[in-house]
């Protein structure tokens, strides 16, 4: 699960396995969704013009450095960010456009029908409420159960998720848990009402590699159990290997590429996951041979680089020329795999 893979190297079979096969209803469709913060400094381009599905049964990652725009994107989805403003496109659940509720009716979808999994479980959970009690509360609101049969609820699904002793765990406060049990506390209160779609923002951050692959297996397990899709949003690119079926990788607020896990890992077509790519460990291999960073820093999202915003960073870039002059467009590279760079990897890509 938490296997990592390099780029042009016989490493392992293709990645045809998944734990969801994505053929199921669209559940989620952004459409060219921009949106920006205002400050004082000036307008932070958040997301810039992005675009995907994520269906039922589906693995959807989002990938990119931090600051690249990924958990705006999710929090724009769940109308959680009041400071942001979204200044064009769509955001279609189910058909309909978030955008057009008000917040009574966007309250029932939080929670019951789209539900979050935040990445850091301490600062998201109340310190002074038992952790049964918080997880409760999601069916108390939004399905009418009363205390105690919510609370009955919720030590099943503490049970399900996987921790020892739900009734006694279920009486005890946030910081009596360790960092995988808040974890699954977190992913309990998030199914409680069995939602279509699980959004989860980095959901092992700050836990060792052997928590991590407990909580993505809980992950992975409730989908199969309550038939939803999951956003996976992460810089783990061993843990994208590992689960998803589709992936977008963001870069500065914009979509640089997308496509199926397989393809964007063996047929890369934009420089930027390449750089991702090529600066992460081999398992297997050459283990003597050096890692390779991207230089540089991510881009300032008020002030951002003319053209291609990865090309100050990009080894291939033509400067002065196309790169620092013309914004690139969403490419299909071959079978719904989109890259947005000026040129084919055949053009910029070693033979």
């Amino acid at each position: 699960m938490t296997d990592q893979v390099s780029p042009g190297a016989p490493v392992a079979p293709k990645l045809a396995s998944r734990h969801g096969s994505g053929s199921g209803e669209v559940l989620l469709s952004v459409r060219n969704l921009e949106a920006v913060f205002e400050t004082g400094d000036g307008i932070v381009h958040a997301v810039d013009g992005i675009t995907f599905d994520v269906h039922r049964g589906e693995i959807f990652a989002i990938v990119g450095e931090s600051g690249s725009g990924k958990s705006v994107s999710a929090m724009t989805v769940m109308g959680l960010l009041p400071t942001i403003k979204v200044r064009s496109g769509e955001i279609l659940w189910k058909g309909e456009n978030l955008l057009d509720f008000d917040e009574n009716r966007m309250r029932r979808i939080r929670g019951g029908e789209i539900a979050m999994i935040f990445q850091d479980p301490l600062t998201a959970l109340n310190p002074v409420h038992t952790v049964g009690r918080q997880v409760a509360e999601m069916a108390r609101i939004h399905d009418g159960l009363s205390k105690k049969d919510a609370m009955k609820r919720a030590i099943e699904t503490l049970d399900l998720v996987g921790i020892p002793e739900p009734a006694k765990r279920a009486a005890m406060h946030p910081h009596e848990f360790s960092g995988g049990m808040r974890q699954r506390a977190m992913i309990a209160m998030a199914i409680m009402c069995k939602p279509d779609l699980l959004i989860a923002d980095e959901p092992t951050t700050a836990l060792d590699v052997t928590v991590q692959a407990q909580v993505l297996e809980v992950l992975v397990d409730i989908k199969d159990e309550i038939d939803s899709g999951i956003v996976l949003i992460t810089h783990d690119l061993g843990v994208v290997a590992g689960l998803a079926d589709q992936m977008m990788v963001m870069y500065a607020g914009n979509q640089v590429e997308f496509g199926t896990v397989d393809e964007i890992f063996y047929e890369t077509a934009h420089p930027y996951t390449e750089g991702l790519l090529n600066s992460i460990p081999d398992l297997v291999g050459d283990h003597s041979k050096p890692l390779i960073p991207i230089k540089g820093s991510p881009p300032s999202l008020i002030n951002r680089p003319s053209g291609c915003a990865f090309h100050p960073r990009c080894s291939y870039a033509r400067v002065p020329g196309v790169c620092s002059e013309q914004e690139p467009k969403l490419r299909d590279e071959g079978q719904g795999h989109m890259s947005a760079c000026h040129f084919t990897s055949v053009d910029w890509k070693p033979q």
